[in-house]
């Protein structure tokens, strides 16, 4: 897994930890932890799916 993929997928949690305590407490503004995650999430799936081309090509280019 890239560094970047476990860096995003450390905020992930952290992200949805806030929101989910910010909501328990009754702090609406909570909700703005949300679209964080997402955006994190994004760039952890980029990035796997990233590493996964590459080592699907470089398999290609030794096989070849």
């Amino acid at each position: 897994m890239p560094r970047t993929s476990l860096f995003a997928s450390i905020v992930v949690v952290l992200a949805l930890t806030a929101a989910v305590v910010s909501m328990v407490q009754g702090n609406w503004v909570g909700l703005v932890w949300i679209p964080l995650a997402g955006v994190a999430s994004n760039v952890l799936w980029l990035n796997l799916r990233r590493a996964k081309l590459a080592k699907a090509a470089a398999e290609r280019a030794g096989t070849s």
